[in-house]
């Protein structure tokens, strides 16, 4: 199975649990313990973000078990399985595996490993990061949140906006954004243990969300017409505030990775869909399933058999399916039938059978096929296969996408068939024609 997205097999968890065991000296981190593992930690961490199928991440296993042995108690080694928990790897920019961070003084700035895959490598950037660590404390400069004890208004904050009773409708009422807001109180304890939580947040979804959904903080013992308004009785309450609906309350986790994950949920839910791109040139193809868990390809019958009323309604279909499934960030593409011949080959669709759609995981190489209709019941029977990590796959022809032909963009309109040259028949003699054969 390659589509790790909802359920899975036992026989991958087993790979899963193969890389590293309770008995090994690397410590396993989940979404549920890498809070209060790492980020309020005054250890410094190298984290290694990892899939259980990736031959490179299993090729390292033995040196990262090895330098935890030899780091134990000077520096902590970690492991995330990535493609079990794809959150926490989000969180952290993980493009590919395995990828390593380094945590030192400031716990939300992590560093990214850039040595050498052996274990003497690793200590020797452990030791190294540790020193520097060192010296930090020494001069008085520890950054960072790992103490959780900033007090409001620190620079560490700036992503977090202060919201007061002049200035929260004109930011917050009729936004367009998702707000995010804390409601809190100066003396508060549990307000105190959130802060660093919220400001790490805060940071993250404006980054991950490019300011789509923004988090906010409220002083409601000073601006008491928004505490009233709101009916805030204890702190810190948090509640959701979006564009033609009435706000409603907060009641997750309050842990960093826990927010983040409730704000992405949002983000989602009110991004429009995906674009429903024609493949036209290599960069179009690559650029989306790279960016993509799955990329979704759709080959569409020849614009002379369906005309643009028949490639629309196709469209159509997808664009519905795209909207249905867009929390899963999916990318969407299209082509037409003979247009890119090497992609249909490699993808076992090929001559015939149109339309025809395969989804593609880019990063395995591997691919499952559309086997009933091109409708909305048949591709969303499909789609939700994929989906709970079930579905027949194959791998990509050739292992990597073929070549992808530039073309020009489709115009709208229907197709014109090609214009033949006028052939001249005056000087054949068609009573004659054939006569031999009979």
């Amino acid at each position: 199975l390659f589509f790790v997205v909802g359920t899975v097999s036992c026989t991958l968890f087993l790979a899963v649990n193969g890389l590293y065991s309770a008995s090994d000296d690397v410590i396993e981190l989940t979404p549920t313990n890498f809070n209060k593992e790492v980020i309020q930690s005054e250890s410094l961490w190298l984290v290694e973000f990892y899939a259980p199928w990736c031959g490179h991440c299993q090729r390292l296993t033995p040196e990262w078990k090895k330098a935890a042995t030899a780091l134990k108690g000077v520096v902590k080694v970690g492991a995330v399985d990535a493609d079990k928990h794809q959150s926490l790897g989000g969180q952290y920019g993980v493009r590919g595996f395995p990828t390593i961070k380094i945590f030192g003084a400031n716990k939300n700035k992590a560093e990214d490993y850039q040595g050498g895959r052996t274990s003497d490598a690793i200590v020797d950037a452990a030791l190294s990061a540790l020193r520097s660590l060192v010296k930090e404390r020494l001069s008085g400069r520890s950054g960072g949140y790992s103490s959780g004890k900033q007090s409001r208004g620190s620079g560490d904050k700036k992503d977090v906006i202060e919201l007061t009773d002049d200035s929260f409708d004109k930011n917050v009422i009729n936004s367009d954004d998702v707000w995010m807001v804390e409601f809190y109180a100066p003396w508060c304890g549990h307000c105190k243990n959130l802060e660093p939580e919220w400001a790490a947040a805060a940071t993250e979804v404006k980054e991950q969300t490019k300011g789509k959904v923004k988090l906010a903080a409220v002083d409601a013992t000073v601006n008491q017409v928004l505490a009233s308004r709101y009916g805030i009785r204890g702190f810190p309450t948090i509640k959701i505030f979006q564009k033609g609906e009435d706000p409603v309350d907060y009641d997750g986790g309050r842990t960093r990775s826990d927010i983040v994950s409730r704000a992405l949920d949002l983000f989602s839910d009110n991004a429009p869909p995906p674009e429903l791109l024609e493949i036209i040139s290599e960069d179009v193809l690559k650029s989306t399933c790279d960016a993509h868990q799955l990329c979704i390809i759709s080959v569409l019958p020849h614009i002379l058999d369906t005309g643009a009323s028949g490639r629309n309604s196709y469209l159509d279909v997808m664009l519905k399916m795209a909207e249905k499934y867009k929390k899963k960030m999916w990318g969407w593409l299209w082509t037409e039938a003979g247009a890119q011949p090497d992609l249909e080959s490699s993808l076992g669709i090929g001559g015939f059978g149109y339309p025809a759609m395969a989804a593609v995981n880019a990063r395995k190489m591997k691919f499952a096929l559309l086997k009933g209709s091109f409708s909305e019941q048949g591709i969303n029977e499909f789609l939700r296969e994929l989906s709970v990590g079930r579905g027949s796959t194959a791998p990509v022809g050739g292992g990597a996408f073929p070549k992808i032909h530039s073309v020009e963009p489709w115009d709208g309109k229907d197709g014109e068939l090609p214009v033949e040259d006028d052939i001249d028949l005056s000087d054949v003699d068609l009573d004659d024609f054939g006569k031999d054969e009979l």
